[in-house]
């Protein structure tokens, strides 16, 4: 129990400099990377980025060697942007990593199966329509939560087009737009 608050000052600058090239080294992976790992989270992008931080803390505590710690972060980030690549160019690969966007409140009316399965409740979606501006629900056509967990609110209009943004979005009786 004698060295739990200090070891030495080796020991001390051993960390120092590993926190400061895993640090850097990190940095660069993601800007490398682009703007897909900087993203607003979905449920793969949330696993990379713990996934990330998780290596970062081995990197920085000396607990993995520098070239080790350094591979992991360049595999981690490569796959992030192969599955990225792929869900691009396959829906099934799309629709695995990715969750869709669902229908929680449309015409004036919560969608209480699609509330309960989301864990949204109407203080949340009245909170997001607030956000928006928006004084008064019936000039409301629909909320929608995106695949990244936001709540999206669209105003009424007088038509909608096939080219709706709610086309494709799945509603609770499992219709699609």
């Amino acid at each position: 129990m004698g060295n739990i608050f200090f070891e030495n000052w080796t020991k001390v600058g051993h960390v120092a400099l590993l926190t400061v090239i895993s640090f850097v080294t990190l940095f660069l992976f993601i800007r490398i990377s682009g703007k897909r790992t900087l993203a607003k989270f979905n449920a793969f992008d949330f696993v990379v980025t713990v996934t990330l931080g998780s290596v970062l803390a081995y990197m920085m505590l000396a607990q993995v060697n520098l070239t080790e710690g350094v591979v992991v972060l360049f595999l981690i980030i490569s796959m992030q942007l192969l599955f990225a690549k792929l869900s691009r160019r396959s829906k099934v690969v799309e629709k695995l990593l990715n969750s869709s966007p669902k229908l929680l409140f449309y015409k004036g009316s919560y969608l209480k199966n699609s509330m309960e399965q989301e864990l949204v409740t109407e203080e949340e979606i009245l909170a997001s329509i607030r956000q928006k501006g928006i004084v008064n629900v019936e000039d409301v056509l629909a909320v929608v939560i995106e695949a990244n967990g936001d709540l999206s609110v669209i105003k009424k209009t007088d038509n909608i087009s096939l080219n709706s943004t709610l086309h494709g979005i799945e509603r609770e009786d499992k219709e699609k737009f």
